[in-house]
C-alpha cells in the first residue's frame, strides 16, 4: 500500500523491501530509510553486489547448488568427497548448515523447495529429474533424505524414496536430533552430527 507522505521513489523502495520474505511493511520502511542514510558509494556497492550475484551465480549442473560459472561447484569437483553418497536437501542454505557439522563427506543435491500442494509446488517444480538422472548414471550407493522434518519435508522425502527404490540404492532419512517441525538452518552443529550419524533406511 502506497504511503502518500513518501516521495514516489521512496515508496517504490519500501515496496521492493516489503517483497522480501519475512519483511513486513514497518521493517521495509526501516530498511529503506537506512539505505537513504548511507553514503552514495555504499549504496552503489550494495546495488553492484545484487547485480553481480544475480549475473554470476548459477546452479551447479551436477548438484543444483548455487555456484559461480558454468562448471561443477567446488564440492562436486572435489576429489576428497565421497561420490557414492548424495545428501538431498530442500534449499542451498541447508548445504551450508550440514557442512558446518563437518560430519558429512559425500555430495549434495539441492531440490530448491519441497512438494507443497497448498502452494502449488509439485515435483516438476523441483530438481527431481536431475536427481534421478544422477542416480541412474550409476556409482551411487546411498541417498540421504535431509529435507526438514515437517509435513512437506516428510512428504517430499517419501515421494523421492519411492522413485529411487527401483535403482537399487539405499535410501536413508535423518533420524534423530532434528526436532519435528524444525529447520536444518537453525540446528546446532552437534544436533546435525547426531542426525547424520543416526540416519535410518527408508
Amino acid at each position: 500500500m502506497a504511503n502518500n507522505s513518501f516521495p514516489p521513489a521512496l515508496d517504490a523502495l519500501v515496496e521492493q523491501f516489503a517483497r522480501l520474505p519475512g519483511v513486513g511493511r514497518k521493517s521495509a520502511q526501516r530498511l529503506a530509510f537506512f539505505v537513504l542514510g548511507l553514503p552514495q558509494s555504499e549504496v552503489q556497492s550494495f546495488a553492484d553486489a545484487l547485480l553481480d550475484a544475480k549475473g554470476q551465480i548459477h546452479r551447479c549442473p551436477v548438484c543444483q547448488n548455487f555456484s559461480e560459472g558454468d562448471g561443477p561447484c567446488s564440492l562436486c569437483a572435489s576429489s576428497r568427497r565421497d561420490s557414492s553418497t548424495i545428501c538431498v536437501v530442500a534449499e542451498a542454505k541447508d548445504v551450508a548448515a550440514l557442512e558446518r557439522s563437518q560430519e558429512y563427506r559425500g555430495l549434495y543435491h539441492v531440490l530448491h523447495g519441497v512438494i507443497s500442494p497448498m502452494n502449488h509446488i509439485g515435483p516438476d517444480d523441483l530438481a527431481v529429474k536431475e536427481l534421478l538422472e544422477r542416480v541412474s548414471g550409476g556409482g551411487i550407493k546411498e541417498v540421504i533424505m535431509a529435507t526438514n522434518p515437517d509435513t512437506e519435508g516428510e512428504a517430499t522425502a517419501m515421494y523421492l524414496s519411492r522413485l529411487l527404490k527401483p535403482f537399487g540404492v539405499t535410501v536413508t532419512r535423518l533420524a534423530y536430533g532434528v526436532p519435528v517441525g524444525g529447520h536444518l538452518e537453525f540446528a546446532d552443529d552437534a544436533t546435525l552430527m547426531r542426525a547424520l550419524e543416526g540416519r535410518r533406511e527408508m
